[in-house]
């Protein structure tokens, strides 16, 4: 009895070790959001992954893994944290659009408020590489 709870035990702490960012759990998008900085406390930073998880962005995003459209840091990496980098990133949201990152279009997401695509924008841009 006791070779089965160590092999349990042994088991269950390896599949705990072995839990990656692009397992597709719920933290991919908080457990790696940041490289060196806690964003964690940022309100645009907690608004924004808010809108994100309540939304469909995750089925073809993630923060370091490209899915169907760009992972978020590499958006971020492409764009500087601007006020008409927002604007733009959040009218392509609620636009949709292609072209930019390949072929695959993104859906438009016409009953998105230009405010919450701005927050949301806002969080991805926060994940830009130091």
């Amino acid at each position: 009895m006791k070779k089965y709870l160590i092999i349990i035990t042994a088991v269950a702490a390896i599949a705990a070790c072995n839990s990656s960012p692009g397992s597709g759990s719920s933290s991919d998008t908080t457990s790696s959001a940041s490289s060196s900085t806690d964003l964690s406390s940022n309100p645009d930073y907690q608004k924004g992954l808010a809108l994100i998880a309540s939304n469909d962005c995750l089925t073809c995003h993630k923060v370091d893994e490209k899915v169907t459209g760009p992972a978020y840091r590499d958006v971020a990496n492409k764009y500087a944290n601007t006020d008409d980098n927002v604007k733009k990133l959040a009218a392509k949201i609620i636009s949709g659009g292609s072209g930019v990152w390949g072929d695959a279009a993104m859906t438009p997401h016409p009953a998105l408020s230009e405010a919450d695509a701005e927050q949301m924008v806002k969080y991805v841009l926060l994940l830009r590489n130091k």
